[in-house]
């Protein structure tokens, strides 16, 4: 296992690029670990090892594993690879890896890259598998760790374009609403848009209800892809 992380480590710093990581650290209020590897070479270098695993073999078990050690890395580029490999897995989620991609939350979650390519994936797909698991996002709102709660919203970004689960991300939204943290507003506010897609007037309804209190950040993010009489009407004071 460990010459497994060896190697992927040896193929991004073939490939590595210092312009390319400073490029990409302006994106960040954080201070974050970065080798230079693009999106798309961190991808296609993931899809390499994650072909080669199947040829071998290696269990879910066995990849989590490998996944774990790249997030103790903290490095954005190893993150992405981390998160490719675990979405490989997903024909074989069970309930139980919530616990799992909970604990890299909380452990190795620092910045919104981070939350956004792991939720919006590999843990939006294990809940759109298991609907039950949506009452842990209903606790994750109520957490005090930011990335958690910004967590509990961004999970549900592409089930809410398909429609899925309104009432709960009205919840979510309830819980969120006057939260103090612009990364929280900005998620939670996505995750409206996101269901704006498919019940435009359910969620400008909610933005109209709740517009007195609700942060101008995560209002405009709600709007965004609403009509033009809807966004006017919200956005009126």
């Amino acid at each position: 296992m460990t010459n497994i992380i060896e190697r992927l480590r040896k193929d991004m710093d073939e490939v590595a690029d210092p312009v390319h990581a400073e490029k990409e650290r302006r994106f960040f209020k954080e201070e974050i670990k970065h080798r230079g590897v693009t999106g798309t070479l961190s991808l296609k270098i993931a899809k390499r090892y994650a072909d080669e695993f199947k040829k071998e073999k290696l269990t879910k078990s066995e990849i989590f594993e490998l996944c774990d050690e790249l997030w103790k890395s903290e490095y954005l580029d190893e993150m992405r690879v981390a998160c490719e490999w675990s979405e490989s897995q997903k024909k074989l989620y069970e309930r139980s890896d919530i616990d799992v991609f909970e604990r890299w939350i909380r452990l190795y979650v620092h910045n919104w890259a981070a939350c956004d390519t792991l939720c919006n994936h590999t843990v939006g797909d294990l809940v759109s598998m298991y609907p039950e698991l949506i009452e842990r996002l209903l606790i994750w709102a109520d957490d005090e760790n930011l990335w958690v709660k910004r967590a509990a919203a961004v999970t549900l970004i592409i089930p809410a374009r398909r429609g899925e689960f309104l009432e709960y991300i009205f919840k979510i939204a309830d819980k969120l609403l006057t939260d103090t943290e612009d990364m929280v507003r900005k998620g939670y506010g996505w995750m409206l848009k996101a269901a704006s897609e498919a019940h435009e007037t359910e969620v400008f309804e909610y933005v109209t209800r709740n517009k007195s209190v609700m942060p101008r950040t995560s209002l405009r993010y709600a709007i965004e892809k609403m009509n033009p009489e809807y966004k006017k009407s919200a956005m009126e004071k």
